[in-house]
């Protein structure tokens, strides 16, 4: 008998069969992966000589049920850049472990994605800035309470101790500066800190993270950020302010704020991602770092 053959798949068994069960229904082959948060899903529905892949046609593709996530992976050209994107993302609080919620973004660069662009919805912890306000994020705070990487690691993926100096590349946030500026759309900078949810923050909670120097807290985001590094990929992140965090206003929170922010705020962040696309075609910076 061979042992090997009752064993469950790896990781990287796992990473590898869900690339591959991409790729039998596309040759496609996409140098930028975007993760899109709430409200922006349909920013992939504008691909040219798109293929949508629903989640649950994905072997070990986690699904995501919340209300505004459709839960497909869509290929196909936008601005020039040949991209795949997700259409919604699972997250820790539906009772996933870190390394589950960050499993689709080891997919998109096994595909190929040199560049992942990340989006999400956050609150606000700086006062100054009002719902949708765009924050690129310069870097993050991780208190999820689970790490993406924690267990064995697998060398084929990446190493056991990746450097998150640059965890968000200095490199791309720039050409992100230059390209919103070109396009005349406001973009601040900024900390995201991911809390586990999914209540939303307390007010004595929102201080304490103002007082870690955090400027938005959502809560996904960092697992999904520390294996595209991981994988030596380069990351760009982008939050929507869709929210006040608890008690800076006085006022209850809901997830319908949440979802109106974003809509209301979603062209708007579909033309940075567009010049942002574009940038990175013109520049030339899709190669890995």
């Amino acid at each position: 008998m061979n042992h090997a053959e009752n064993l469950p798949p790896t990781l990287y068994d796992r990473v590898h069969a869900a690339a591959q069960a991409v790729r039998e229904r596309t040759d496609f082959v996409p140098h930028v992966g975007l993760i899109l948060g709430s409200g922006l899903g349909g920013f992939a529905d504008g691909f040219a000589k798109s293929v949508a892949i629903d989640y649950g046609d994905i072997p070990h593709f986690p699904q995501s049920h919340v209300v505004g996530h459709k839960g497909r992976l869509v290929l196909g050209e936008r601005g020039g850049a040949c991209c795949v994107a997700m259409q919604g993302r699972v997250h820790m609080y539906e009772g996933h472990s870190a390394a589950t919620a960050a499993f689709p973004a080891r997919v998109l660069v096994a595909l190929g994605a040199k560049v992942i662009i990340v989006t999400n919805a956050a609150g606000g912890l700086n006062p100054l800035w009002a719902p949708g306000t765009l924050m690129l994020i310069r870097d993050h705070i991780d208190l999820l309470r689970d790490h993406a990487l924690r267990g064995p690691n697998d060398e084929r993926l990446g190493p056991r101790f990746p450097d998150m100096t640059k965890a968000y590349s200095p490199e791309l946030r720039t050409l992100a500066k230059h390209a919103a500026s070109g396009a005349g759309v406001s973009l601040e900078e900024g900390v995201y800190v991911a809390m586990p949810g999914p209540t939303y923050e307390t007010p004595a909670e929102v201080k304490m993270l103002q007082g870690l120097g955090a400027d938005a807290t959502g809560m996904s985001t960092v697992p999904e950020v520390c294996v595209a590094r991981h994988m030596g990929a380069r990351v760009i992140g982008i939050s929507c302010i869709t929210n006040q965090a608890a008690g800076i206003t006085g006022q209850e929170l809901s997830h319908d704020e949440v979802t109106e922010t974003a809509s209301r705020v979603r062209k708007t962040f579909e033309s940075l991602l567009d010049a942002i696309l574009g940038a990175l075609v013109a520049k030339k910076e899709l190669g890995a770092s």
